[in-house]
């Protein structure tokens, strides 16, 4: 048993050294952890339902999965073929539109469930009666 659970937190600390990884060394990751935490406190801010809070807990964690796994192919990419390569530059390229694509998709849910919302309480805010 003692084993078992040193391997966990052994696995655990992998996985934070990755996620610091990121974090230090990814611009973009610093566009997505600003954008995360707006989000979210706009979300508490507009009461979302727990419905709601789960698809925009999703939205956000496509984005940084995303994230994650272009870095991993680009360091992979980089070990395999430190040279300039066609192929190459096509993995990097694909890793980079899937970053893309999640981050318009979230976007365009967060747009959808904060938007009505969002707007209702900054017309109560600003445009009193």
């Amino acid at each position: 048993m003692r084993a078992f659970l040193y391997s966990r937190a052994r696995s655990f600390r992998y996985a934070f050294s990755g996620w610091w990884f990121v974090i230090r060394t990814q611009r973009n990751a610093w566009i997505h952890a600003l954008v995360s935490v707006a989000v979210i406190l706009v979300s508490f801010w507009l009461r979302l339902t727990p419905r709601d809070w789960a698809i925009i807990v999703v939205a956000i964690a496509m984005v940084w999965t995303a994230e994650f796994l272009n870095t991993a192919l680009e360091a992979v990419v980089d070990l395999a073929s430190p040279q300039q390569h066609d192929l190459a530059r096509v993995g990097k390229d694909v890793g980079a539109a899937s970053v893309l694509i999640a981050a318009l998709s979230a976007a365009l849910i967060g747009f959808l469930i904060l938007g009505p919302p969002l707007w209702e309480r900054l017309q109560a805010v600003f445009i009193t009666p």
